[in-house]
């Protein structure tokens, strides 16, 4: 009987952290790399100890600005799993979600071109625990995506809303 209880607890645990995966996987190959991004510059603080797994987006924007550029803003939500910290990313996570840890809110920008992240301008994440996230830290978030200089004639990341 206690084989079958672990049976299909297991069971549960993967179905359920698919399921966590689903909201990730309906972001659009786009928003996924920024969200990478994300992770990679996580991952790469030695103050953090869980592995995190996307929750949801709170805000998304782009703009068009021609010949195959793309400016991007995400502000999403990134949950902490039982997992610690991995470097490798590139395996399927089977780590369920944990509810004792904050949240950790994200904000990020950047150019894409040819479908790859620019590295001119210099890609923004912003990336803090939500209860040490205060309207200032907010509000400097849009102002530098707002700043960030483009060469296509500087269009204001944050006007256009598609999401």
């Amino acid at each position: 009987m206690a084989t079958g209880l672990l049976l299909l607890f297991c069971a549960g645990v993967v179905l359920w952290s698919a399921k966590a995966q689903e909201p990730f996987n309906a972001l659009t190959n786009n928003y996924k790399k920024g969200v990478e991004l994300a992770f990679e510059q996580l991952n790469s603080h030695a103050a953090v100890q869980h592995h995190f797994l996307f929750l949801r987006s709170l805000e998304k924007s782009e703009i068009e600005g021609g010949f195959g550029v793309a400016y991007f803003y995400h502000h999403f939500l990134l949950k902490p799993t039982v997992c610690a910290k991995r470097r490798n990313e590139s395996s399927p996570e089977k780590c369920p979600f944990r509810n004792d840890r904050p949240l950790m809110d994200c904000a990020i920008c950047y150019k894409m071109a040819a479908g790859q992240i620019e590295t001119s301008p210099k890609p923004y994440v912003h990336c803090i625990q939500r209860p040490r996230l205060t309207e200032t830290m907010r509000k400097n978030r849009v102002e530098h995506c707002k700043r960030m200089s483009y060469n296509s004639g500087a269009p204001t990341l944050l006007a256009v809303s598609s999401g």
